[in-house]
């Protein structure tokens, strides 16, 4: 892939204000498109757009397939007329701004959804019918198992609640569901019709509104930046009706778990408690699960990246039941022969690779004879003692990059830049100062500069000035928001996910500024071909 010279901005749908609870892919998203081409942007990063489960996390999905519900927006819905106007109407305790409550959306929104499901196949036009029949025979492939999954977890999930256990479909579902019997599956999609169909009409208002948001978004010139998990949630549709793909026992119980082993920022390591592919069934038809899943997400963006690309080099693979990632062990995955697969049936992919954490010369090799852009992130460009006799080495700092790079002042794992600027030892913030000013200064005159925001806009315009292809910067930074404005701290969950930005966030001036870089570094190119 030819990646040209452009930046853009990271921002999730779940940060759009003025919607009931949570951001949606409605007006607000259009407003964003507006702003981001006066902005002269040209690329739009978003998280992925999967249905959310415990924690809220978008890498922990009910399916890499389907829509996030959630993120529909209900008053498009009504003037469409596949909803009714009354029926949508928020209660007290959902508000328009401010943080996302997850708990009060879900509990509000996911009736309205179903009730609205009913309306559109009460009443929905013949074209309408025609579009909805023609989607679901399209997305067969996977709309079929996860309506089934959906419908089987909402009624023993009620059912575990009331126990007080984990309603998990390997825990707690009877043996013939779990194991996706397909006798069992028959028997309860005949018996469940209703719920099933609901399940299927609201992933048809996902995926209407969403293509549509993004014929708008490339209208203007602007390509989207999404994003997939290199695993998927062990309580998915994915993992439910593809258990032979997966390493796991003959009752759906993980052998096996992600993670990533001990290092200097955790001594334990990170469990992350995901089912582990088996590469070697995978690979027997050809990956051909893993080549329609890069098709999917390719029908709605226009480059993915791939988090935590180096597992498809080796994964770090934990003994299921263990309480940290310790005893975790180094397993060879499918290297270039999964690539090789995908480039085989799809073409080139506009794929970034997250390349970031312990990343040895193997994984830098399946990056580069793949030939994707890895990732440098700003902030982890100044630490105490990298400067030796020849200057400033460190790889993530601007002048160390290669083109074929995306550079990010940080990400949604990370500090906001303005966060990062105040809790960082005084030393850092000095040599991040005197990077960006070309100035010798004092450890306070540098904290001076961090403390009034003006580190943070000279760390943003040195990211888009940069020699990398990509320069994304999240709409924190643009604005020196603080660690208020942080989307994830890993291994924590509570808070996560549920910034929203602020309705007068998106100023004409903070555009002009953008615009004025976009042309002094060579970014406000075309569209990519």
């Amino acid at each position: 892939m030819n990646f040209r010279r452009l930046s853009g901005i990271l921002l999730h749908p779940t940060s759009f204000p003025g919607t009931p609870g949570i951001g949606t892919i409605g007006k607000p998203a259009y407003e964003f498109a507006d702003w981001l081409e006066a902005a002269g942007q040209r690329l739009w990063q978003i998280l992925p757009l999967g249905p959310t489960g415990y924690g809220d996390s978008p890498y922990a999905s009910f399916s890499t397939f389907a829509g996030n519900p959630l993120l529909i927006d209900l008053e498009m819905l009504a003037e469409s007329g596949w909803a009714e106007k009354a029926a949508i109407v928020p209660p007290d305790f959902i508000k328009s701004d401010g943080p996302v409550d997850y708990g009060a959306v879900v509990y509000w929104k996911n009736p309205v959804l179903k009730k609205s499901a009913g309306w559109f196949l009460a009443h929905c036009s013949e074209r309408d019918r025609v579009s909805y029949e023609a989607f679901k025979n399209d997305a067969a492939s996977w709309l079929d198992k996860y309506a089934v999954f959906m419908s089987i977890k909402q009624v023993y999930d009620a059912e575990a609640q009331k126990k007080g256990v984990s309603g998990m479909w390997n825990e707690f579902w009877p043996q013939e569901l779990a194991s996706c019997n397909p006798a069992a599956v028959s028997l309860w999609e005949s018996n469940h019709t209703r719920e099933i169909e609901a399940i299927k009409v609201i992933q048809f208002f996902f995926f209407s509104q969403w293509k549509r948001l993004k014929t708008y978004v490339n209208a203007k010139g602007i390509s989207i930046i999404g994003d997939i998990p290199i695993f998927v949630a062990p309580d998915s549709a994915d993992v439910w009706a593809n258990q032979h793909l997966f390493q796991l026992d003959k009752r759906g119980v993980p052998l096996n778990v992600a993670g990533v082993p001990p290092d200097y920022f955790s001594a334990t390591g990170q469990l992350w408690g995901n089912p582990l592919y088996d590469w070697a069934e995978m690979k027997k038809n050809g990956y051909s699960w893993w080549i329609e899943r890069i098709r999917q997400v390719l029908s709605l963006v226009d480059y993915v990246r791939i988090d935590h690309f180096r597992g498809f080099e080796a994964y770090w693979s934990v003994p299921y039941g263990d309480r940290t990632a310790e005893n975790g062990t180094w397993v060879p995955g499918p290297n270039t022969e999964l690539f090789t697969a995908i480039k085989k049936s799809l073409g080139d992919i506009p794929v970034i690779a997250e390349d970031l954490g312990l990343i040895t010369k193997e994984v830098r090799e399946l990056r580069e004879s793949c030939g994707f852009p890895g990732m440098k992130v700003l902030q982890f460009a100044f630490d105490e003692g990298e400067s030796g006799k020849e200057g400033m080495t460190n790889a993530f700092l601007p002048h160390m990059y290669e083109k074929n790079c995306v550079v990010y002042t940080g990400t949604h794992d990370n500090e906001t830049m303005q966060g990062w600027l105040e809790n960082a030892p005084d030393r850092q913030v000095q040599i991040a100062a005197e990077y960006v000013s070309g100035t010798e200064l004092t450890e306070k005159a540098a904290r001076t500069l961090a403390d009034s925001g003006k580190l943070c806009r000279m760390l943003v315009t040195a990211a888009i000035a940069s020699t990398g292809n990509f320069a994304v910067i999240p709409l924190q930074d643009i604005y020196a928001v603080n660690n208020t404005g942080r989307m994830n701290m890993p291994s924590t969950t509570g808070t996560n996910w549920t910034w929203r930005m602020a309705p007068d966030m998106l100023t004409t001036e903070k555009a002009g500024w953008l615009s004025l870089l976009s042309h002094l570094y060579g970014r406000n190119g075309p569209l990519r071909k």
